[in-house]
């Protein structure tokens, strides 16, 4: 357990009034009592961060093809589309930076990321 974790712990089980250790002890006896809902939550977050690694990758293929466009523009080709799509990238690019973000101030107890 990290600092901010213990502090995290610690925070929570003040707030119910509790020692660290019964807090913990009733934390973990709640969780054991519903696997399923616990197991669903773990791969929940952990779905949502393959998901943002994967819209990062993508995002790095993507660079590499408007690479390409604009090679092909410099050599006189057409773009008619080309307005429209580098928006929808560009939008694509903030709304994973706003998941990760969101993501981040979630795992750090609301504190917005840095």
């Amino acid at each position: 357990m990290n600092d901010a974790e213990f502090a995290r712990l610690t925070k929570a089980a003040d707030q119910c009034e509790m020692s660290n250790a019964a807090f913990l002890a009733y934390a973990v006896d709640k969780a054991a009592r519903d696997l399923t809902r616990t197991a669903a939550e773990i791969a929940t977050e952990r779905e949502v961060i393959n998901e943002i690694f994967a819209a990062r990758r993508h995002l790095g293929r993507i660079h590499g093809l408007f690479n390409q466009v604009t090679k092909a523009l410099n050599s006189g080709a057409d773009s008619p589309h080309l307005d429209a799509t580098t928006q929808a990238v560009h939008d694509a690019a903030r709304r994973m930076d706003e998941a990760a973000d969101a993501l981040l101030a979630h795992r750090d107890d609301g504190e917005a990321a840095a």
